[in-house]
């Protein structure tokens, strides 16, 4: 589109700046490079000049729709569409009136994501308007050459539906409102007896009503959760003194773990990690250690994992929950999403999220990916 369009503008977008920097530029980058198409990049600006045509591409992150109001655009084309609001297609689409441009076109690349307005936009609606191509398993052979066993491997890491979804293109309508749609207590609900000859592992979500957290352990691979904590109108100290009472001494140590708002300093001068090792740094636990990111994993990513312990694509079951966890289990059963939104519904009922987000950010840590030892030129994958 940018030469086509010699001397216009164009733009692309994606939902938030951080997926923009950390995904679409940092792609766009390297495709220019690679095939050695000249280009230069004012980062004060946020645009990207095609040096032999004079096509300028603004990069521009879609989360606020109003936003876009403005310059005449040749084309525009936006990454991770599922994860946009329709506002900000219609925005665009709206923009597409240069009057010299000599190819208008609009585009957007997708993963499925149940049947949203993208869904019914571009794929229930017919071809009367758009042209939807579909990329279907498999066809990929670039990717399978370096990784023949790409999908063999997704099928462990992801849930059913998440890998029919994410990793075989298909629209998947089941319980598509339900957060954790493969927690059944019939599966995974069982009387789970504390391993001394294991560490304990103590997971916290930092608020004041309720102070939530759960204790787990792991053992060969499968996640035991053993028992929740959940204190009205309490903080961190309150917390550390329940987890006291019920789990000293234990001999094999502690790792905590949770999240990463618990680094921000209080009024009192002390962070809640730093509470947490003043209180529990004593006493009979053996090593203490802290497993905490300065900022959170993505909330799709750390549910996805989620899930996939519950029940990943090949039927495999990594995690139970002892019954006494009756705050976490009616989160894993009634946690949902907004309508036709990826954002988990948080103000239905104020009680829930709260021990699912602290078992998330343990499980993100213990299961989740793990960074590459050494630089790489190109993607593995």
């Amino acid at each position: 589109m940018a030469y086509l369009n010699a001397g216009r503008v164009g733009l692309v977008g994606a939902p938030t700046y951080r997926m923009l920097a950390d995904a679409t530029w940092r792609t766009l980058r390297e495709i220019l490079s690679e095939n050695e198409i000249p280009f230069g990049w004012n980062q004060s600006e946020g645009v990207v000049t095609f040096e032999d045509t004079g096509s300028r591409v603004l990069l521009r992150s879609l989360h606020a729709a109003e936003s876009l109001r403005g310059t005449n655009l040749a084309w525009f084309g936006i990454d991770e569409l599922t994860y946009c609001a329709e506002s900000a297609w219609t925005r665009l689409e709206g923009r597409l009136r240069d009057p010299a441009a000599a190819r208008l076109c609009g585009f957007g690349v997708w993963t499925p994501k149940a049947h949203d307005w993208v869904y019914r936009r571009f794929v229930a609606a017919g071809e009367i308007n758009y042209k939807t191509i579909f990329a279907k398993p498999y066809e990929n052979r670039h990717m399978l050459d370096a990784a023949p066993d790409f999908y063999e491997r997704l099928k462990k890491s992801y849930d059913p539906e998440f890998f029919r979804q994410e990793a075989l293109g298909e629209y998947v309508a089941a319980c598509q409102s339900r957060v954790y749609r493969c927690f059944d207590r019939n599966d995974h609900v069982s009387k789970q007896t504390r391993r001394t000859h294991l560490p304990l592992l103590w997971a916290l979500d930092f608020n004041v009503d309720p102070m939530c957290s759960v204790v787990a352990q792991i053992d060969g691979g499968r996640l035991h959760v053993l028992g929740e904590i959940v204190l009205r109108r309490a903080g961190t100290a309150e917390a550390c003194e329940q987890f006291r009472a019920r789990f000293l001494p234990h001999y094999r140590g502690v790792t905590v773990y949770g999240d990463a708002s618990g680094h921000r300093m209080q009024t009192a001068g002390s962070s809640d990690y730093q509470i947490v090792r003043d209180q529990l740094g004593r006493g009979d636990w053996g090593p203490f250690s802290y497993k905490t990111g300065r900022s959170n994993p993505a909330v799709r990513d750390r549910v996805a994992l989620t899930n996939s312990l519950l029940r990943n694509a090949d039927g495999d079951i990594r995690l139970e929950v002892d019954p006494g966890c009756g705050e976490l289990i009616r989160d894993l059963e009634e946690v949902n999403y907004q309508a036709d939104t990826s954002a988990i519904d948080k103000d239905r009922d104020k009680s829930r999220t709260h021990l699912s987000d602290a078992l998330g950010y343990l499980i993100w840590e213990e299961f989740g990916p793990r960074a590459r030892v050494g630089e790489q030129n190109r993607p593995l994958i």
